[in-house]
């Protein structure tokens, strides 16, 4: 990653940090997303995807088709078939700041009619599953997939 924050960056300095970038995020994400054998910590992969998320948000003609930023999750095993969700399996977003939690915060309290409380735990990355029972038993499980 890069020494100096993206806003500081050439546009040279930028496109060659994003082509370093990009083939790092994907073959992480390879590893996470397909392999279930993560090769770095969750906060690595979320800076650096940040990262490119930054420059490619400074220089948008920089984005390229194959970007881990253009893409979500990993391929899907065979075996599987597509689920639609009756109600969608949403993702939930990352905070990386006191400022970007503080307008988090400012978003939802302005959308309640009543103060929000909140209860906060450690992240532990996992699957998000849905189990659907009928009659008492097992019929389908599901994830969110890709999105």
């Amino acid at each position: 990653m890069a020494d100096k924050p993206v806003d500081q960056l050439t546009k040279d300095e930028a496109a060659t940090l994003a082509a370093q970038l990009r083939p790092q995020l994907t073959a992480w994400g390879q590893a996470y997303y397909t392999s279930d054998a993560p090769d770095v910590e969750d906060h690595v992969y979320d800076a650096a995807y940040a990262q490119l998320v930054a420059i490619e948000a400074t220089y948008p003609d920089l984005v390229t088709a194959d970007s881990p930023t253009q893409n979500v999750g990993g391929s899907v095993l065979t075996g599987f078939t597509k689920v639609t969700h009756d109600i969608p399996m949403l993702s939930m977003g990352d905070v990386f700041s006191e400022d970007e939690l503080a307008g988090f915060d400012q978003r939802i309290q302005a959308d309640a009619d009543d103060r929000i409380a909140y209860n906060c735990e450690l992240k532990i990355d996992g699957l998000a599953i849905s189990l659907r029972y009928e009659d008492g038993l097992l019929v389908q499980g599901s994830t969110r997939g890709n999105g």
